[in-house]
């Protein structure tokens, strides 16, 4: 079964990579752009038929691992 997690910084943590594509977007005459926010996107095949049981999973691997709790939030989906 695929599950997806998605994390992102939180908010008010200065991510230098949305800001620099958002000065570049801005140079290119993309004016009307107010915020960007990047996020990644993490897809595990995990060896399970039960989705609720994967989503625990996933979310654990998230807390453990794939997401510094700190500075980055994440969510836990199916595709």
């Amino acid at each position: 079964m695929q599950v997806k997690a998605i994390v992102s910084l939180k908010d008010g943590v200065l991510d230098p990579q949305a800001k620099a594509i958002y000065h570049a977007l801005h140079s290119c005459g993309f004016s009307m752009l107010k915020d960007i926010k990047l996020a990644r996107e993490i897809t595990l095949e995990l060896d399970t038929d039960d989705e609720a049981t994967a989503l625990r999973i996933v979310d654990e691997m998230c807390k453990e691992l794939l997401a510094n709790l700190v500075i980055e939030d994440y969510r836990v989906q199916r595709p």
